[in-house]
């Protein structure tokens, strides 16, 4: 399967907006890329242009080596000359024919033979584990059968890559969790190389191999998914990427000797015993990152009222003010409740809490101490 390189691709739309800016990333062969980020971050544009369907304004592009598009070079191949597969988020089925039509379409193209092209639409209902619907026509399939057809038809032609352009955001709850799942197993059977356009971060988190985070173009972090969560580059990343979003505080750094910081944290004092690879950072303002899992309720440590208490069954997300403007939310695991406007206390038993300087990059995980 191929590599897929993008050396400082820039797109730009009337020459005024720039969608994708100076995006250099490689995408290893075998790789399932998740492209995330909000709307309007790029990450349709990007994979556009790896399909070939969008032009880069500059920057070159390569696929197995071999360059596909070059602003420099006045290279421009076709998107039929690049052995990609393109997933749409409408399923994009041909209402008119059956399942095993639909399947079969791209090969008859070809002109494969009749039998080659029976051998291999049989293959893909089974990987599709839709094999009892060769003769139903899209309109007589549920959204998930559509899917797995849509995929099924992306498949058939054997292509290296296969680029897919948000293709559950039009399923439920139930139906999205069942495909990731399918996804997954495909990616592992197939082995081909997957890019896949998100603005989901658990879609994100649960589906890749590696996580392309972009913001308004500019790519944010690149990195395997429990790399972006737990140590991520900014604080833009750390926010964006987990549910409930982590907890980002303001505070002042007083004093840095050796590994301790310690913080004025809304007359709090934050202290912070950072770990190995921490360089050392200005006195600034700054920020201190605590995942919800990483705040523990007890009978001891700093007192905190509940405003909300959110239980699920597995979890329980509990909203916490520990002063007036300072407020927390902590994640406890196990079936619990807890009385709104009742008194906990809150300790931070992990050494993974994140420093943040003053423009918002991190500069260190470590042990934090609030009294």
């Amino acid at each position: 399967m191929p590599k897929i390189e993008l050396k400082h691709i820039t797109k730009k739309f009337n020459n005024t907006f720039t969608a994708v800016d100076d995006l250099s990333i490689t995408i290893e062969d075998g790789d399932f890329i998740t492209l995330l980020g909000p709307s309007g971050c790029g990450k349709t544009t990007t994979l556009r242009q790896i399909a070939g369907l969008e032009t880069p304004t500059s920057g070159e592009i390569l696929i197995d080596g071999k360059v596909m598009f070059s602003s420099e070079k006045l290279i421009d191949v076709a998107p039929s000359q690049r052995d990609v597969g393109f997933l749409f988020q409408n399923y994009a089925l041909w209402p008119h024919m059956t399942v095993f039509q639909n399947i079969a379409f791209g090969l008859e193209n070809l002109k494969w033979p009749k039998d080659k092209i029976d051998a291999r639409v049989k293959e893909l209902l089974k990987l599709l584990k839709i094999e009892e619907f060769p003769n139903r026509y899209p309109a007589e399939l549920s959204g998930g059968q559509q899917q797995r057809v849509a995929i099924a038809r992306t498949l058939a032609t054997n292509p290296r890559i296969l680029l897919m352009d948000e293709p559950l955001s039009n399923l439920d709850a139930k139906l999205r969790m069942e495909m990731r799942a399918e996804l997954k197993r495909l990616h592992h059977e197939t082995g081909a190389t997957f890019v896949y356009v998100t603005h989901d971060q658990l879609e994100a988190m649960t589906l890749a191999t590696k996580i392309c985070l972009l913001d308004k173009g500019v790519l944010q972090q690149y990195a395997p998914p429990l790399m972006v969560y737990a140590h991520p580059a900014n604080t833009f990343v750390a926010d964006f990427v987990g549910s409930p979003s982590i907890n980002l505080v303001d505070g002042m750094i007083k004093t840095v000797q050796g590994g301790t910081v310690s913080l004025d944290v809304d007359g709090f004092t934050a202290t912070m015993e950072m770990g190995d690879g921490f360089k050392g950072v200005d006195i600034v303002p700054a920020k201190i990152g605590i995942r919800p899992e990483y705040i523990s309720l007890s009978e001891e440590g700093v007192p905190a009222r509940v405003i909300s208490s959110l239980p699920s069954g597995m979890e329980t997300i509990v909203h916490l003010e520990v002063r007036k403007g300072l407020p927390l939310t902590s994640v406890i695991f196990g079936q619990n409740d807890f009385a709104v406007g009742s008194t906990l206390h809150v300790t931070f038993p992990t050494d993974r809490c994140m420093l943040f300087d003053d423009k918002g990059n991190l500069v260190g995980l470590g042990k934090l101490t609030l009294r």
